[in-house]
């Protein structure tokens, strides 16, 4: 037996590839978004690069939100962001002509008038431009099916003194803004939401098979001829094991040991029985917290309802 067929049974099938540079495609199949992110370039022009590695960051317990993009700290989408902070996040419905055209839009070393002068994409005033009409921001892409208007939070690692420069010298940032000698991540918080109607009802109604955007996913650059991706397919649900829920009892317990002075239903308590465990206590914390602001000393059904219709009005705002 050969030395190779020995590692493989070693390591039952799998062998051991070397991890190079940018090993997410060169080492790896790595399925990601695919992104178009819209800047402003120095002279006011929205400037649209193709990402994928752009992914939630701050997603719960912050009084904001927020997403982690890592690109080239010499790219325009960078160095726009370096200069002004500002940018969109745009997510591209699954058609063929539109991922060319990220591929084309991808391409590094274009200036915004070259790269944006024939573009297909229809380039459109997003929420932040209508409500500050004094104040300049990158358009958004029409044809998108979400977009995320976002801005970077400079203060974050110290990064609030980096500024567009040719060469980009050590000492680095750990996390955000000049990360190291090629690269640059932001940390973007989210300002706005913005969602096609479909989509939009779909996640405030109740999702369906037929109620999900057609997402392409994209495996990122892997040989010199080409970019690959994976087309669309109704996503299929499997429901949640139903001994993974929690038990009236076990509800009725934890409700008990928040706070004595306030009381939960069965009936209230049976509205929790599907969260699950490791979210249960905060999920009610945050009952009693809204039950003493509003001297309020029994929570029953009505209470919940009134409680989760002040949540979803608030993720709303934000």
């Amino acid at each position: 037996m050969s030395e190779e067929h020995k590692q493989i049974e070693e390591l039952e099938g799998f062998k051991n590839l070397r991890i190079v540079d940018n090993f997410y495609q060169t080492s790896s199949f790595f399925p990601m978004p695919t992104c178009e992110i819209a800047t402003l370039s120095e002279n006011g022009l929205t400037n649209i690069g193709s990402y994928s590695l752009c992914f939630p960051y701050y997603i719960a317990g912050k009084d904001y939100y927020a997403m982690l993009l890592c690109c080239r700290n010499s790219s325009n989408t960078a160095q726009n962001i370096l200069r002004n902070g500002k940018c969109a996040i745009n997510f591209i419905p699954d058609k063929r002509k539109y991922f060319k055209e990220a591929v084309r839009l991808g391409f590094p070393g274009e200036t915004t008038e070259e790269k944006m002068k024939d573009t297909i994409f229809t380039l459109v005033d997003g929420k932040r431009a209508r409500e500050n009409p004094n104040e300049t921001y990158p358009k958004i892409v029409k044809e998108a099916f979400q977009v995320f208007e976002c801005t970077w939070v400079r203060e974050l690692d110290n990064a609030q003194d980096d500024k567009v420069q040719e060469e980009y010298l050590p000492p680095y940032h750990n996390f955000n803004g000049i990360t190291s000698k090629f690269g640059a991540h932001f940390i973007l918080k989210v300002d706005n939401i913005l969602m096609k109607e479909k989509y939009y009802n779909s996640i405030i109604n109740g999702v369906t098979s037929n109620g999900f955007p057609s997402v392409p996913v994209d495996y990122g650059y892997r040989d010199s001829k080409n970019f690959w991706y994976t087309k669309f397919k109704n996503p299929i649900s499997e429901p949640i094991p139903e001994n993974k829920g929690i038990s009236l009892d076990s509800v009725k317990y934890a409700a008990s040991r928040i706070d004595p002075e306030i009381k939960f239903t069965d009936e209230a308590c049976m509205r929790f029985v599907k969260v699950p465990r490791v979210f249960l206590n905060t999920v009610l914390k945050g009952c009693v917290s809204w039950a003493k602001e509003n001297n309020v000393t029994l929570i029953t059904e009505k209470e919940v309802d009134i409680i989760n219709d002040k949540r979803n009005k608030e993720k709303n705002k934000r």
